[in-house]
Parts: structure tokens; sequence; C-alpha cells
């Protein structure tokens, strides 16, 4: 028999928008401590020296966190001009500088190079796994670090601000999985003749989880004196907004929750759907699964 989880069962998701200089895995150990989850984790982490939204999952709601690190997210940063440093951001050293700043119609021109599917180096300051270390470890211990680029998704890149004054531009990206915005940030200028680091970074958007559901640490504790825990969160299906739903009958969400696959041909809603599905009895998510010939077969199930 398996070791009973010690803390409260919560399922669910807590919006985080994370504050400067506190690591993602930090976040994540201050909301269990709040909520007394048996189980969290974060999906999708933000650097140090960024701010904005976090998703943190509890419970039955990391089973969806693939979800939502693989979607799509919104990103508002700044682009310092004049130097570029060893980390692309503000925590790095110089390591050359321009005085170069182009005009917002010369930048605009280069944009379009960054949209659609785009190849990206990461910083070798980021934690990438190079023979089984961190990059940014071994970066810091001194040795050489040379990273593969790889493909990136841009869905668009807006200009909200070009101020000649602070040698600052303001821009928002929406993009896929896997983007550094600092690499994008050194790319742009160096495009632009140029040389840049990224002074500001914040994240408004994760998948379906907008800036408007994100609360402050600060707030979370407050709530967490004079509102149940479980009130607090949004529902495991708010991450899998984007899936077919197929309801399933009480004999067939227990084979489920074995494990077996059910048939699908009378299932309601079941009529048309291809790919990944969510199972749900009771309006309660039974189990995420992928159509078969002859049905459904679970991937992952829920204990709910």
């Amino acid at each position: 028999m398996g070791r009973k989880r010690k803390g409260e069962k919560l399922d669910g998701w807590i919006i985080i928008d994370k504050a400067l200089n506190l690591s993602s895995s930090q976040v994540v150990g201050k909301v269990r401590w709040l909520t007394k989850a048996q189980k969290a984790g974060h999906a999708g982490t933000l650097d140090p020296l960024a701010t904005g939204v976090l998703p943190i999952g509890l419970g039955e709601a990391t089973k969806t966190m693939p979800f939502i690190v693989d979607a799509s997210k919104t990103y508002e940063f700044k682009m310092k001009w004049g130097s570029s440093t060893t980390t692309d951001d503000l925590e790095g050293e110089v390591v050359d500088v321009s005085d170069v700043f182009p005009s917002k119609a010369e930048l605009e021109a280069q944009l379009p190079i960054f949209t659609g599917l785009i190849s990206q180096t990461p910083p070798i300051y980021s934690a990438i796994k190079v023979d089984g270390k961190r990059a940014y470890d071994l970066a810091r211990a001194g040795e050489e670090v040379v990273l593969k680029s790889r493909l990136v998704q841009i869905d668009s890149i807006q200009i909200l601000c070009h101020d000649s004054d602070s040698l600052e531009t303001h821009l928002r990206v929406e993009c896929g999985k896997g983007t550094y915005i600092r690499s994008l940030a050194r790319d742009i200028a160096e495009k632009c003749s140029s040389r840049a680091h990224v002074s500001y970074l914040r994240r408004t958007r994760v998948g379906p989880f907008q800036e408007k559901d994100a609360i402050s640490l600060e707030k979370l504790e407050e709530l967490s004196h004079s509102a149940p825990a479980q009130s607090l969160l949004l529902s495991l299906m708010t991450a899998l907004d984007d899936i077919p739903v197929v309801a399933v009958s009480g004999s067939e969400a227990e084979d489920l929750s074995f494990g077996r696959q059910i048939k699908g041909e009378l299932l309601q809603g079941a009529e048309s759907v291809q790919g990944t599905v969510i199972l749900v009895f009771d309006n309660r998510p039974v189990a995420i699964a992928e159509t078969i010939e002859t049905g459904f077969q679970p991937l992952r199930v829920f204990n709910m």
C-alpha cells in the first residue's frame, strides 16, 4: 500500500503574478505552503528577472500541465539599446557596445524576418542541458557553451513604444513553446546592425490563463486566511478549454479509472471527434484519452 501524501487534496490551478527576483520553484514552494496542497508544480519557467503569469497546478491539475507548457504565450519586453551582455539581460556583463539606435521605421522593417517559424539559438545562460549539466552552470564555471539553434514559432511582434531618450523599445510578442525573448531581442538588434539586451520582461498570457487571472503571492496569503483553499482555484478543465469533451457512463468511468479502453460508438459527443478528448462523467473529468478505431484509450486518468 502506497504511503499517503501529507497535506490537503486540492485539484485545480492558481495563477500567480510572479514578482521580480523570485525563481519559479520558490513560487511553487510558497503556494504549496500557503494552500497546504499535497502536490504542486508550475507550467513554464519564468526567469527570476521576469515577472508575470506563472500557472501553478495543484493535485490532479498537474496531469494537464503538458497542455499548458505547449500552449502559446504573450510577453511584453523592453530592449535596451547600446550594449549586449553575457546573459542577454540586465544581469550579465557587457560584452559589446554600439551607438546605433535604429529609427522606428528601420526597426519595423526588420520585424517580419522574426515572425513565423524561425531559427533561434538560446542564451548560454539558460536551463538547457548540455551533457547532463545546465548551460548556465557551465557558463558560470567559465566553460565554453555551444548551444544548437532550434525552430520556434513567433506569431506576432508589435512595437508599443520606441523612445530615443531612454534608448529603449517596448514590444509585445505572441509566441510558441521554447521561445527565448532574450535571444529574440539580441537577434533583432544584430539585424539592425546594433546591440541590445532585455531590460524588462513580463509574461501576460500562458494559453488560456490571462494577466487578469493572476494574483500576487501576497494576495494569496491574505486570501488563504479567510477562504477555503479550494475556492481560490480555477478548475483543472480550464487548461483543456480547446479539447473536445465526451460524456461517459458510470460503468465506463469505472473502466477508465483502471486504465481500460472503452468503446465509443454510442457515447454522447463522440460522433465526429478525432485525436485527444476529455472524457467526463457527471460533469467531472475522468480521463484524457485518444480516439482509436474501436473507441477511446485513456492517456491520463483523473482521481477526482
